[in-house]
């Protein structure tokens, strides 16, 4: 294998961890406060807000249902907007972020309803506030719960860059596909493939490490 195509096969997982990364780190900022908006607007919660919860869920609803491919294709007035261009690893980004905001959302919903009642019935009754026991109760009880969560969203963002890749995103799957695919070179596409197998691993012990670390504390 050339020199050339080795730095092409890093660079493109450069690319890919760029992707991840950026997308990842912006849903979990947006998503994880909506998660427990979802949880805490619910009836019977702590700020119960119904119809306020309600119009959350269809938008978290329709941001999950939307396949990634079709999403991809239907922002990309948007994505040009905000980035300049519709190819590329920043454009990839944007349906990348967007598509993974819902889904952190209804994770960190998960990792909520696991906590007891009892808990936040008693954080209340010690005169509490909303915020506190957000911060307080909700949030360090779910930790666990969270960090899987996001590792979760990350392996899913790895197989999901691979497709921004295919349709000109850059990163390992535009690799796979125009070195690999295109020129008949299975040894790319087995190169490839090992080392999205070895990024989900990665991040898949990463994450299991952070929550062994979580339920210590």
């Amino acid at each position: 294998m050339s020199s050339a195509m080795i730095d092409l096969i890093l660079q493109a997982t450069l690319d890919t961890l760029y992707m991840v990364g950026v997308s990842g780190l912006i849903a979990t900022l947006l998503g994880v406060p909506l998660g427990v908006l979802l949880y805490i607007t619910r009836p019977g919660q702590i700020i119960a807000m119904p119809l306020a919860n309600q119009a959350l869920s269809i938008v978290t609803n329709i941001g999950r249902s939307i396949p990634f491919i079709i999403l991809m294709v239907a922002i990309i007035p948007f994505t040009r907007m905000l980035v300049g261009t519709s190819i590329g690893i920043n454009a990839a980004s944007v349906p990348l972020t967007i598509a993974a905001i819902p889904f952190v959302a209804r994770l960190v919903e998960g990792a909520l309803n696991e906590i007891s009642p009892g808990l936040i019935e008693a954080a209340q009754a010690m005169g509490a506030t909303p915020w506190q026991i957000v911060r307080k109760v909700l949030l360090p009880e779910a930790r666990g719960g969270i960090i899987t969560g996001l590792t979760i969203t990350a392996v899913t963002l790895v197989s999901y860059s691979a497709m921004a890749g295919a349709v000109g995103g850059g990163g390992l799957g535009d690799l796979g596909i125009r070195y690999g695919y295109n020129r008949f070179n299975p040894t790319i596409m087995l190169i490839t493939v090992v080392i999205l197998v070895v990024m989900v691993q990665g991040f898949q012990s990463l994450g299991d490490y952070l929550v062994r670390r979580s339920d210590r504390k």
